[in-house]
């Protein structure tokens, strides 16, 4: 989805031309005649989605200097250009003190205004991508620094905050990796406990025999090898949020004691001779059916609905798609300046491509994909051939993998090895393989004139196609014409796992 640009000219002429030139850059435009104009534009339904302003100084009713204010005074955060015809230093050094971001003389350069508004975008984008990631540490984290401008996320949303205004159990359930414990995080920026402590627990990931303690906590020698006090999640979430992720994968035995924290608000540590009153809101995730597991008897009834009564469903990326392309946008921001390199951005074939790749890892497999991406990137823009896992996945693109060195094999005439894999041509009357020195050689035969074994044939056909293609194995596989499950087993039977 291209940026919006407002463009505030009271010149037609200037104004058409510069709404060309932007075009041309490839943003979206949005003009207005005047300083009021722009203001009225900028509080309307379309100045949300406004990217960037490109200002001019000198204007009969309102100036572009009291269009900044207005800016500052309404904390409207956009980045803004002005344009004057006079250049003087005093002119730019008023616009700048008063929150422009850049400067351009009329009539400006094509190339001059293009670098321009993309730096000023960039820069807008990590100074965004701060500020989430201060929110986030801060626990001020709110639905509106989310990137999820899709129909079915705005309704998951409009649920989600509705229970942000209570202290009401939530349970947020989709499946893995579509951000979870982002709506987590944003429940908790916009509740009254916002700031306070946010504890995050992945029930999944912590050993059996010590889910008890990491929760509750335990007394100094309340066990073999408990030398201290611990305090436990439950307390170290006092006053604030308690995040229980994949909730279904808590013991039965746990389950009774989270039940009895509930209703009652308070915990026994282990070895504590009386309980310990905590206040936590409780927000819960899952990507397995609850209801099935109740079903099955793995999952306590009564605390499933004491966990399940404010219900927030988070649709998956496929269902979402609106959003891909400013999840990459977002994606490629962050990780370029983490990474400190110069991606301009992705190539237009690329992203659609990304667009209509089904993406089963959700949110999280999209993230990961962009950050290989920008890793073994070799230009400033992102193209197919930085995907390649995925342009195997898609219908109608395919990733242009590089060829190894073509090494060349002189074959002897009737004293050799025979070889296989090269362009040859066979002389009947002089009973000799002839090689055209163009492409890559096997031997089938032994020195000894023998049929070499097909194991050890087959080894060498793997082992120059993982060569030729470099190791990209659903390639490797689709030029073999054999499964990608079958050449993974064949790489670790023929001990090729090196290769």
């Amino acid at each position: 989805m291209s940026e919006l640009v407002l463009i505030v000219e009271d010149d037609p002429a200037q104004r058409r031309v510069l709404e060309e030139m932007i075009r041309r850059f490839g943003f979206e435009t949005l003009s207005a005649d005047g300083g009021q104009a722009a203001i009225d534009c900028l509080n309307g339904p379309r100045g949300k989605n406004v990217e960037l302003i490109v200002l001019d100084l000198l204007m009969p009713d309102v100036d572009g200097l009291a269009v900044l204010a207005h800016l500052s005074a309404a904390r409207m955060e956009i980045p803004v250009i002005v344009q004057t015809a006079q250049g003087s230093i005093e002119t730019v050094v008023r616009a700048m003190r008063a929150g422009a971001g850049d400067f351009v003389v009329k009539p400006a350069a094509p190339e001059r205004l293009k670098i321009s508004i993309e730096n000023l975008l960039k820069v807008n984008a990590l100074s965004e991508e701060v500020k989430r990631l201060q929110k986030r540490v801060g626990g001020a984290l709110t639905f509106d620094d989310l990137v999820a401008h899709s129909s079915n996320m705005q309704n998951a949303i409009r649920i989600a905050r509705r229970g942000a205004a209570s202290g009401i159990p939530i349970l947020i359930e989709g499946e893995s990796g579509v951000g979870k414990e982002m709506i987590a995080r944003a429940i908790q920026g916009e509740s009254d406990r916002v700031g306070r402590p946010f504890v995050t627990v992945n029930c999944g990931a912590i050993p059996e025999n010590l889910v008890e303690s990491i929760l509750f906590g335990h007394e100094k020698g309340a066990f073999t090898g408990a030398d201290a006090k611990h305090d436990g999640k439950f307390v170290e979430a006092h006053g604030g949020t308690l995040f229980l992720d994949e909730v279904g994968e808590l013991p039965l035995d746990i389950q009774v004691k989270l039940l009895r924290a509930i209703q009652e608000g308070e915990i026994d540590p282990i070895g504590s001779k009386r309980p310990v009153k905590v206040d936590i809101r409780l927000i819960s995730a899952t990507n397995r059916n609850m209801i099935d597991m109740v079903k099955d008897g793995t999952f306590r009834e009564d605390l499933y609905y004491r966990l399940n009564v404010f219900p927030v469903m988070i649709p998956p990326l496929r269902e979402r798609t609106d959003d891909i392309p400013r999840l990459i946008e977002h994606f490629i921001t962050r990780f370029a300046a983490e990474e400190g390199r110069k991606i301009r951005g992705i190539d237009p074939r690329a992203a659609a491509m990304l667009g209509v790749y089904e993406w089963p890892g959700n949110v999280r497999q999209l993230e990961n994909t962009i950050f290989r991406a920008i890793v073994l990137c070799d230009s400033d823009m992102l193209t197919i051939a930085d995907f390649p896992q995925i342009a195997t996945l898609v219908d109608g693109y395919e990733a242009e993998i590089p060829a190894a060195p073509v090494h060349v094999n002189v074959v002897p005439e009737m004293g050799g090895a025979a070889m296989i894999g090269m362009e040859t041509a066979f002389d009947s009357r002089s009973a000799e393989l002839v090689a055209d020195g163009s492409g890559l050689g096997i031997p089938v035969v032994t020195d000894g004139g023998h049929i070499r074994r097909l194991e050890d044939v087959e080894a060498d056909m793997i082992r120059l196609a993982l060569n030729r293609y470099r190791g990209h194995m659903s390639e490797v596989a689709r030029k073999l014409g054999i499964g990608r499950s079958t050449l993974y087993r064949k790489v670790r039977d023929l001990g090729l796992e090196e290769a």
